[in-house]
Parts: C-alpha cells; structure tokens; sequence
C-alpha cells in the first residue's frame, strides 16, 4: 500500500523558515513534488525533484527561497523553506508521479499526502 506522510508544517513569523518532509512507503516514485492550497483556489505547483538524478524544479514564486532534497535511503523528500512570506500561507501537499516527465499539473500525480498547514505572520 502506498503511503505519502508529510510533516514539518507550523506557524512561523515572515522572514522564518521551516523543513516539510515526506516520507513514502510501500514503492518508490520517479517524481517527488509539493504542491499548496488555499481555500478556494485551485493547488498550486511549487517544486518537484526527481528520485534518481536529483534534478529540481521550482515554481517562479519560490525560487531562490525554498530547496528541495532527498534521501533515497529512507525514501523522504525535504522541502526547506526559507524567507518565508504571508502569502505563502497554504495547506503543504506531497505527491508523487511515475511518469517520464516531471510535470507542473496536479492531475499528473498519481499519489499524494494528506497535507500539513503553513501558516506564516506578518
């Protein structure tokens, strides 16, 4: 069966930071991404790596503010985010995707978690 399990979620002042992981059990996935929500909108796309190479992609938002990384050994992926904004305020979701090619579309991703509230204060 398989299971993504984020964590790391919290409430934090603008400018902090925090580490969100997602630790997948039962296959590995080619594609590790994390997407957001808030109530009333659509999920957003926010950064995506893949399990082999490493290689990482970010939304526009994000960049320069937020890393992506892995750990195969334990089948987790990080989210560390820093300079963190108001307006990123959202629920956090992992997800993962077997496809050949990473994709930015929330439909492409055949698995995802159950979600960990950020909350970032101005």
């Amino acid at each position: 069966q398989v299971q993504l399990v984020e964590s790391g979620g919290g409430l934090v002042q603008a400018g902090g930071s925090l580490r969100l992981s997602c630790a997948a059990s039962g296959r590995t996935f080619r594609t590790m991404g994390w997407f957001r929500q808030v109530p009333g909108e659509e999920r957003e796309f926010v950064a995506a790596i893949i399990r082999t190479t490493g290689d990482t992609y970010y939304a526009d938002f994000v960049k320069g503010r937020f890393t992506q990384s892995r750990d195969n050994a334990k089948n987790t992926v990080y989210l560390q985010m820093n300079s963190l904004k108001p307006e990123d305020t959202a629920v956090y979701y992992c997800a993962a995707d077997s496809g050949l090619y990473v994709s930015r579309r929330s439909d492409d991703y055949d698995y995802w978690g159950q979600g960990t509230q950020v909350t970032v204060i101005s």
